[in-house]
């Protein structure tokens, strides 16, 4: 696992074995996760979506606590995941990182806090999550993917799709501003509660 370049987020790249029938690889071990990112990953719900080109999911995020950690991955298509740092008075805050996902067996963890979008590069793009929380809608939020502030790096030739949802969502001031968004300290108080006990 390498570092997208903001705090709390990691690129998985898998060792991936082929032979005359095809190929097998590990998507998600426990240990290896543990090892790179310090902390465990409890899987309490599994997501899949299935995305036409041009469609943008997101950017999606939780309340912290208790926040929802994504480990995110391709597993037919192709698309450009993103990942912002929303945390309040954090290092980072408003900057945001990407990678390409295929189905290749790469995956984007994102910790709590984080934002996450993604946009479906192909014709039909199935994508799964594995998140560390149940889906709450009291506590699921979300920021304009489009918003001019934030410079997301969009594919070009892409005519952007969005639920009425993301559509409407405030733009990185305007969920400062209305206090919506969490704060850098409840986040490391977060990372400290999943971090492995050291021996």
């Amino acid at each position: 696992m390498d570092s997208l370049g903001v705090d709390g987020a990691w690129i998985f790249t898998p060792r991936i074995h082929t032979d005359q029938r095809g190929s097998f690889h590990e998507w998600f071990r426990s240990d290896e996760f543990a090892l790179y990112t310090k902390r465990r990953l409890d899987v309490a719900q599994i997501n899949c979506s299935v995305s036409r080109r041009g469609v943008i999911r997101g950017i999606h995020f939780s309340d912290v606590p208790p926040g929802q950690a994504k480990f995110v991955t391709c597993a037919a298509g192709a698309i450009l995941d993103v990942v912002v740092d929303l945390r309040e008075s954090s290092p980072t805050f408003g900057q945001w990182a990407s990678a390409p996902l295929t189905a290749d067996g790469r995956a984007v963890f994102i910790e709590e806090g984080l934002g996450h979008a993604f946009a479906a590069l192909s014709d039909q793009a199935t994508v799964l999550y594995l998140c560390s929380t149940r889906y709450a809608p009291g506590r699921e939020h979300g920021i304009h993917p489009l918003d001019p502030d934030l410079g997301i790096a969009w594919p070009t030739g892409l005519e952007p799709v969005l639920s009425a949802k993301d559509a409407a969502a405030p733009t990185l001031a305007e969920a400062s501003e209305s206090g919506l968004l969490p704060s850098y300290a409840a986040c490391l108080a977060m990372r400290a509660g999943q971090a492995l006990a050291r021996t």
